[in-house]
């Protein structure tokens, strides 16, 4: 094994900060319930799905059938992500259609790009 020296890069933008200010704590809790919720597979799909439908929306009755759980699963499932703050949703008739909030998704993609756009109190 050759011990080789590595060297030693001086350019500042290795070390330009990925945010330009940190999270403030309501923020902090905000963004985390929206990943908490993510964080199982069934409700990122849930959310795929539901964003990925025609016309933007989804009926409660489309949701059940890609997944191999009953629909009062689907139900809760889809209860978190509301709670979370990143779907929202209308009772027609006998029918519940869902909707992907774009903001909720533009401050976790904020936080997530490399610009860091997300600063404490930016909604």
């Amino acid at each position: 094994m050759s011990k080789k020296e590595l060297p030693v890069l001086r350019d500042s933008a290795c070390c330009t900060p990925l945010a330009r200010e940190p999270l403030g704590e309501a923020d902090a809790k905000s963004l985390a319930a929206m990943f908490k919720a993510l964080s199982d597979p069934v409700r990122l799909r849930l959310l795929s799905l539901i964003a990925s439908h025609e016309g933007g929306e989804a009926c409660v009755c489309d949701l059940a059938g890609p997944f191999d759980v009953t629909q009062p699963t689907i139900s809760h499932h889809l209860r978190v992500l509301r709670e979370a703050g990143l779907i929202d949703c209308e009772r027609r008739g006998t029918w519940v259609y869902y909707w992907v909030l774009p903001q909720a998704l533009e401050q976790l993609g904020s936080l997530l790009s490399t610009d860091g756009l997300i600063s404490a109190g930016a909604r």
